[in-house]
């Protein structure tokens, strides 16, 4: 009898080219072979940041896709993965009821994120739904981490960028998700029979699922089963982002920006980070501003009454009365050369002061240089230099009511 092989037998080169290996590490290698072939392991330059986004029917998922681009500065359109497997060998397995395999799904879809237009980042609509394309997505996200590693010392270094990976999830419940698509449905039948009364616009998809409950709630038990489950078994690997899309749009958008904040702990490469992390946050900065402003101004008042009471006449009597002729623009520009500024302190006090009443107060320091005297015999001019602080003072101006 002869000895079973202990490692798994190389494919034959006569094996069918759209056969489907179910193993994720020989599809994700055969995959990424092929790439290093065609384009060179040296131009396999992947987009900095993916967002794997998934919305269950009627979470608002359309609406959402284009802020979540505008907010993370992506230009490129949404990659719907179902959208990009219209080869003809794609075509013909569906007509005949299969499905596509998971090695035509990862392969055009990792070429997909190599075009130029992508590598500001790329939002991912439909991927991962199979756990083999879940385990794809694990090792695509290892190559790129030793992409980063191979070419951190050469001149290329700067086209490989450590990878960010987003998982967001808009998510509605069955309840809601099924009276969101039969609302969409009237919406879609209504908008239609305009068109076609008018013969203005362009006709919406009506789609079987928007007007059948069982097929509603169908297509959300396949958003739960596929979509779903893929994208949180990844919840513990990359950054995840969950969603309550049942809230108003604005709340839901709201949510979506604190999800997506700049978080430079994880996103810059470590060296970068060292080097700024002695910066503060602008968000640790504001955490406690009021009450760093009150303790300041009572501080002043305790520890430097006479600075600060002259501060205070100064801007009722030389600024306020300028301030209340610009009410409408909401904008003064006030040059002084009051001696009183000369102490940094009295500075520091009429900012804080204005802060306190709700304005926006910055201040410039200009050293204007004014002749004196200008000698005959070797051409020179002494001068003496003038102080003029420019105070730059904002606030909300007053709303005119035309018309």
């Amino acid at each position: 009898m002869p000895p079973v092989p202990t490692e798994t037998p190389a494919l034959k080169p006569t094996a069918p080219a759209d056969l489907e290996i179910k193993d994720a590490q020989l599809i994700f290698n055969q995959v990424w072979k092929k790439l290093e072939e065609d384009y060179g392991r040296e131009n396999l330059r992947f987009p900095k940041e993916l967002i794997l986004l998934g919305g269950a029917p009627g979470a608002g998922k359309g609406t959402n896709t284009n802020f979540i681009r505008k907010l993370r500065g992506i230009t490129a359109e949404p990659i719907v993965v179902s959208a990009l497997l219209d080869s003809p060998e794609a075509q013909k397995l569906k007509s005949q009821g299969g499905m596509v395999g998971d090695r035509e799904v990862v392969g055009i879809l990792i070429r997909k994120l190599l075009e130029p237009e992508q590598q500001n980042g790329a939002i991912l609509d439909g991927f991962p739904r199979t756990k083999v394309q879940v385990e794809c997505l694990k090792l695509l996200f290892d190559e790129m981490m030793r992409l980063r590693m191979d070419f951190s010392e050469t001149p290329e270094a700067f086209h490989f960028k450590q990878p960010i990976f987003h998982i967001m999830v808009l998510f509605v419940d069955e309840a809601e998700s099924i009276a969101r698509q039969l609302k969409r449905g009237q919406e879609v039948l209504a908008h239609n029979e305009e068109v076609r009364r008018s013969g203005l616009g362009e006709l919406w998809e009506e789609r079987a699922t928007d007007f059948d409950t069982n097929l509603a709630r169908n297509r959300y038990k396949v958003f739960k089963e596929k979509t779903y489950d893929a994208l949180v078994s990844l919840k513990e690997i990359f950054h995840y982002h969950f969603i309550n899309a049942q809230a108003p749009l604005e709340l839901v958008q709201e949510n979506i920006v604190r999800e997506l904040e700049y978080q430079s702990s994880l996103e810059l490469d470590p060296r970068t980070f060292d080097l700024l992390r002695k910066l503060p946050l602008a968000s640790e900065i504001v955490r406690h501003a009021r009450q760093d402003l009150v303790r300041r101004l009572d501080g002043y008042k305790v520890e430097k009454p006479e600075i600060m009471q002259a501060v205070v006449n100064f801007i009722e009597e030389k600024m306020m009365p300028i301030i209340v002729r610009h009410a409408i623009s909401g904008r003064a520009d006030i040059n002084s050369e009051d001696k009183l500024f000369h102490d940094p302190q009295a500075l520091a006090i009429l900012i804080d002061i204005f802060s306190e009443r709700g304005f926006q107060a910055t201040v410039d320091l200009h050293h204007i240089e004014i002749p004196e005297k200008f000698d005959l015999q070797t051409g020179i001019i002494q001068c003496r230099k003038k102080k003029v602080f420019r105070f730059g003072i904002r606030f909300k101006g007053s709303e005119i009511r035309r018309g």
